[in-house]
């Protein structure tokens, strides 16, 4: 098992959007069956959000863990479902939202709650402070913050202990390394790094022509025009060193991701066994400090932004 600050959880966990949105039709039935296998297999930590569907992702996952409940770390995220479509950190709103997703769950506490994205307009005192009193209600048993930059995540933390950070992380999304990744490590923050396949690409299984116009990756930055055609080149890279391993492209990736430190379980998403039994594998791959070098060194920087300019400024960092 690894530890997110306090909260124990499997060495991976596993990201759930993609069974309600963003990335095609789903499938219920199979999504089921994947949360199912997942906690078979020892990824207990479930990543949802009120965002996703909206709504309905956390009400698959509730429906899912109705019978295993104690099997399951549960986290979701509350600041983006409000209707005006912006941050929300107002100490009434934090409330009202938990005990919204604590219905949709269909449990009685969260185990890991996290701000989605950082209210500009309230401080994150205010934020936070509202969080702790649900922990102090036996509502939530965890604190996160998500995209937050080095200096947020101080304030939030002199407020209340804050148990993991959750960003965007992976060969091609490596910006929090820089301030926020260190600072994580200083105050004893878990990290929990979200889309560490670069959002399927890094696997070299998603091809442009095959998205369909429900996949929201077809107008990322980084799946369009030259951008694409560049970024295929940190995926050809990634198979030719995969393939002295005897590994996949997308397992060699995931692998660098687990070796960034004794704090970090990242959440790959997907709504399929199949690729859950591989990601799953990527965790006992071992690779040395210098695997780890002929990985950085054979792998170009992404060209493009994680996302549109609107959603960048989203993020902190």
């Amino acid at each position: 098992m690894t530890f997110l600050g306090t909260l124990e959880v499997g060495p991976q966990g596993l990201g759930c959007m993609g069974m309600s949105q963003s990335y095609g039709v789903g499938d219920e039935a199979e999504s089921i069956r994947t949360i199912h296998r997942a906690l078979e297999l020892g990824v207990t930590l479930l990543d949802t959000s009120d965002v996703y569907g909206p709504f309905t992702n956390e009400e698959l996952v509730g429906r899912a863990i109705a019978d295993r409940r104690d099997q399951a770390v549960v986290a979701t995220k509350f600041s983006l479902a409000d209707p005006d479509r912006r941050p929300r950190g107002d100490a009434p709103y934090v409330k009202q939202a938990c005990e919204a997703s604590l219905r949709r769950l269909g449990v009685d506490h969260i185990d890991l709650y996290y701000q989605h994205r950082v209210d500009p307009t309230v401080p994150i005192e205010e934020t936070v402070g509202a969080m702790a009193e649900l922990v102090a209600e036996g509502k939530v048993r965890h604190l996160g913050l998500s995209e937050a930059g080095a200096a947020t995540i101080r304030r939030a933390h002199a407020v209340h202990p804050i148990t993991a950070l959750q960003s965007e992380w992976s060969l091609w999304s490596r910006d929090i390394e820089e301030s926020v990744a260190p600072t994580c490590v200083e105050l004893g923050i878990g990290i929990v790094p979200f889309s560490p396949l670069g959002r399927g690409f890094l696997t070299g299984q998603v091809k442009r022509e095959d998205l369909g116009e429900d996949d929201a990756r077809r107008n990322l930055p980084r799946f369009v025009g030259d951008n694409y055609d560049h970024n295929l080149r940190i995926v050809e890279a990634l198979r030719s060193l995969a393939a002295e391993r005897g590994v996949t492209a997308g397992q060699l990736a995931l692998a660098w991701v687990h070796h960034r430190g004794e704090n970090v379980v990242p959440i790959p998403g997907t709504k399929r066994v199949k690729y859950l039994e591989e990601n799953v594998a990527a965790a006992s791959i071992e690779l040395s400090a210098d695997d780890l070098k002929a990985i950085e060194d054979a792998t170009p920087d992404a060209a493009g932004e994680r996302y549109s300019p609107e959603l960048m400024r989203l993020s902190e960092r």
